[in-house]
């Protein structure tokens, strides 16, 4: 895999997204066993239901694991310096979901060049579920 290079991008520019899903209630219980998360609020639709849930909902890590697979399918993972996100809404089974990304900042300070990259997961009624900040080192 290629490195990003610095000077290839600019502010407001878009990099390439990821879509993935429909999310299947079997995506959430092989995540519940990678993970270890076994919650039932992932894995078992009755349960989900009874403590007021539409159904079972996505745990938050998959879908912030897929805003870094949408980053590292982009940039070099030894350039990815950090990925912070924040949790905004459920991805429930059926959903599909758009990760987006776009150039907010390049800054070149003390000879090190970074892009730094805001981050959205999109449900399908275009409200994030996952939003983030990615910063990419171009040195």
């Amino acid at each position: 895999m290629e490195r990003i290079k610095f000077d290839a991008y600019n502010e407001g520019q878009e990099i390439p997204e990821l879509k993935f899903g429909p999310v299947q209630q079997m995506d959430l219980v092989r995540y519940a066993g990678a993970s270890g998360d076994f919650n039932p609020i992932h894995t078992d639709p009755e349960f989900a239901r009874s403590v007021g849930l539409p159904s079972t909902i996505a745990h938050g890590m998959y879908a912030m694991a897929q805003l870094g697979r949408m980053a590292s399918n982009w940039a070099h993972p030894a350039q990815i310096e950090n990925l912070s996100v924040k949790f905004k809404g459920m991805v429930l089974p059926g959903d599909t979901i758009v990760c987006k990304g776009v150039v907010k900042k390049k800054k070149e300070e003390d000879g090190k060049k970074r892009l730094y990259v805001s981050l959205e997961a999109l449900g399908p009624d275009q409200k994030a579920r996952v939003s983030g900040d990615l910063i990419v080192n171009c040195d």
